[in-house]
């Protein structure tokens, strides 16, 4: 294979961080050419170190000062350009040498970049959920003017990515996502009154970020992942189900129209679809632990209800909906697990305000990016409202 370029967004999170483990074990296949972060300048400036990408970009002048300082404490050599804000990360994901842009960065920051790497034709390995539930008609419109593509990182459509190669589009009955359910998938929902934010901070399976973390306890994440499914396979929303599997072994299953069913399994190590997103379609080896069925013994599945998870059906509701009402539930819920964390609400509360949230919003149909920056400013601010005048205290 031909050396690939490489840009990280959000290289200082979980999946950035794997990310550049997944490269470290290739060292011949790949060369970093910018790295993205928000505030961790200790960690960017390790990075930096390590790597040698031409160019960084952090979220503000003041953090671009310290990285500065850390860069020069550590003798860096040579020092990269430092950019600064949203227009830095774009300035990144349309950085003419790159090949691949991991679209990592959290939250709907991460999906404007996304869109200027899809319009400058690059190979997008999509970890950042809010390109596709907030943007997903503008980000597959600039893929289809920009001629590049979409490999996701996230397990479960890795997995049905995997599984749809070489297969019609038209022999597919539906698509099937498996959860973990997260940390508390053992408690009913009078238990959860009693839980806290450390508590849903233990996942059970997977080493990720607080925020997906939480995003998994609440099944958020799922909701979310169901909107992303849609764009990403063109699969209606009604041919997409939802199945808890408490070993998070299986990523996801197709099942065909003649009854047939293929599935993805792995050990559950985010390094797996990472590798598959860098090379895809191509299987190099690589050191990372092997699955052992025998000794796993027995998988374990069941039905995940709207009773038992709210937050999962708030996704189907406002995947369907569609226009900005996907950018209304993915931005209230940054803000309600902003406050899950900070103390200020509590868990059993989250379904709750994203709920009313929908209720509240005025949709545009289909919505241009000022509109959708828009509906995204109108709920951070309604959801923080609401949070500051019925839950705190």
């Amino acid at each position: 294979m031909e050396m690939r370029r490489v840009v990280i967004l959000g290289s200082t999170g979980s999946i950035g961080v794997q990310t550049l483990q997944v490269l470290a074990e290739f060292p011949e296949s790949f060369e970093v050419v910018g790295l993205a972060a928000a505030r961790s300048a200790g960690r960017l400036a390790e990075q930096v170190c390590a790597f040698g990408p031409r160019a960084v970009a952090v979220l503000d002048g003041e953090t671009a000062e310290a990285l500065a300082a850390e860069l020069a404490a550590r003798r860096c050599s040579p020092r990269p350009e430092i950019l600064v804000g949203e227009e830095g990360y774009v300035s990144l994901a349309e950085h003419p040498d790159a090949d691949v842009v991991v679209s990592a960065l959290v939250g709907f920051s991460g999906a404007i970049p996304t869109l200027a790497a899809a319009e400058a034709g690059k190979t997008i390995a999509l970890a950042n959920k809010e390109a596709l539930v907030a943007t997903g008609e503008l980000l597959l419109a600039a893929l289809s003017r920009g001629g590049g593509r979409i490999v996701p990182v996230d397990s479960e459509h890795s997995a049905v990515y995997q599984a749809l190669a070489g297969e019609p589009r038209a022999g597919i009955r539906r698509l099937i996502l498996t959860a973990s359910g997260g940390a508390f998938r053992h408690l009913s929902r009078e238990e959860l009154v009693r839980v806290t934010a450390a508590d849903a901070l233990r996942h059970p399976n997977w080493a990720m970020g607080p925020k997906v973390t939480i995003d998994s306890a609440t099944m958020m994440n799922k909701a979310l992942e169901v909107i992303e499914a849609h764009f990403l396979f063109d699969v209606p929303y009604e041919a997409i189900d939802v199945l808890l599997h408490d070993e998070s072994i299986v990523h996801a299953m197709v099942e065909f129209q003649d009854g047939n069913v293929k599935a993805v399994l792995s050990v559950p190590d985010m390094r797996f679809p990472i590798q598959y997103a860098l090379f895809a379609p191509e299987r190099p080896a690589n050191s990372f632990p092997r699955l052992d069925l025998a000794r796993v013994g027995t998988l374990h599945f069941r039905a995940a209800s709207c009773e038992r998870y709210p937050a999962l059906c708030l996704g189907y509701r406002a995947g369907k909906a569609g226009g900005t009402y996907p950018a209304v539930l993915s931005a209230a819920n940054e803000v309600a697990v902003q406050a899950l964390l900070e103390g200020r609400l509590g868990f059993h509360a989250v379904e709750d305000l994203l709920a009313a949230v929908l209720d509240a919003h005025v949709p545009v149909a289909h919505p241009t990016l000022t509109e959708l920056r828009e509906a995204d400013r109108w709920a951070r601010e309604e959801a923080a409202r609401r949070i500051a005048r019925a839950y705190s205290g």
